[in-house]
């Protein structure tokens, strides 16, 4: 059962939200295509200044470049705010604090006289947004998976992790005990022991400390092989979450709650899964109203 709208409806709102935060319209996957491009654009345009002789030649282009991302993401963020219900709930979520952050470097820059434009490669986080282009359900229920299998094997993985901790905890004191005492040793605390088990158990292998005692490297041998059960461990729990979830069929789409924002509904909802309100109303027939509503007011 639907719940009564706390808010009232707007037309204009209902378009704009429909078209910036969907891509199931034909203008909603256009305005993303483009939001897409530019992002890639702005941030080659900060990469390709990191370069010192194209900064030094094209310094005024990357200016002009860089205003004129700013702008269009400003315009941009603005209007993701006015067509929500709930201008703060965006702004507070992932995406409404990923977009801040995507402008805010520029106009930091112009007020604390810093170099801080180049924090603007935090828009690359804005390319998330492509699993929303041409209605990509196979993406969205592949991403769901993910998301939801890591979710329900988060116990196993924080059990896991604790016990990881503290092996390399022990080895490392262990370590740090055989080979501490030895001539140049870069064993030089416990500390430094279970960053060199850290790396190992791990098989990262930087090469920057390393035993020179027999049991010294018995002990490091074992500690690596052991690497490959460690990397297999959550690997497993992972994929066998995923697993059961795979039997579940989901049918996902784009459409987004312009009150709550929730996203994530079934092809055939009407309605919000989470605070029940009209996915998508007739717009025509809320302008309509709108309309008899200000002849009233006359």
């Amino acid at each position: 059962m639907a719940v009564k709208a706390k808010f009232k409806r707007n037309p204009t709102k209902e378009k704009i939200h429909e078209i910036i935060f969907e891509a199931d319209t034909t203008a909603g996957k256009w305005f993303d295509i483009i939001l897409m491009i530019m992002i890639v654009a702005s941030v080659l345009a900060v990469m390709l200044e990191s370069v010192e002789w194209i900064h030094e030649k094209y310094r005024y282009t990357f200016k002009v470049l860089e205003w004129f991302f700013t702008i269009f993401f400003t315009f941009e963020y603005i209007l993701r705010l006015y067509s929500v219900y709930k201008p703060m709930k965006y702004a507070t979520s992932f995406f409404g604090v990923i977009d801040l952050l995507a402008i805010l470097p520029t106009y930091l820059e112009m007020i604390l006289s810093a170099n801080t434009h180049f924090l603007i490669v935090i828009r690359a986080l804005r390319l998330l947004r492509v699993f929303r282009i041409f209605k990509l359900a196979n993406f969205l229920k592949e991403s769901k998976y993910i998301a939801d299998s890591l979710k329900a094997s988060r116990q196993k993985i924080a059990v896991f992790l604790t016990f990881v901790l503290l092996m390399t905890i022990i080895i490392g004191s262990v370590m740090y005990l055989i080979e501490g005492g030895t001539e140049n040793s870069k064993f030089s605390s416990i500390p430094t022991s279970i960053y060199w088990a850290i790396v190992t158990l791990t098989t990262v292998g930087y090469g920057d400390i390393s035993p020179t005692t027999p049991v010294g490297q018995f002990l490091a041998a074992a500690v690596m092989i052991m690497g490959y059960a460690v990397i297999a461990v959550p690997t497993g729990i992972v994929s066998a979450e995923m697993i059961k979830g795979d039997s579940e069929p989901i049918q996902l789409n784009t459409q987004s709650c312009a009150y709550c924002g929730a996203e994530d509904h079934q092809d055939d909802a009407d309605f919000c899964r989470i605070c029940g309100n009209e996915l998508h109303p007739d717009l025509d027939k809320l302008k309509e109203e709108e309309e008899e509503e200000e002849e009233e007011a006359d």
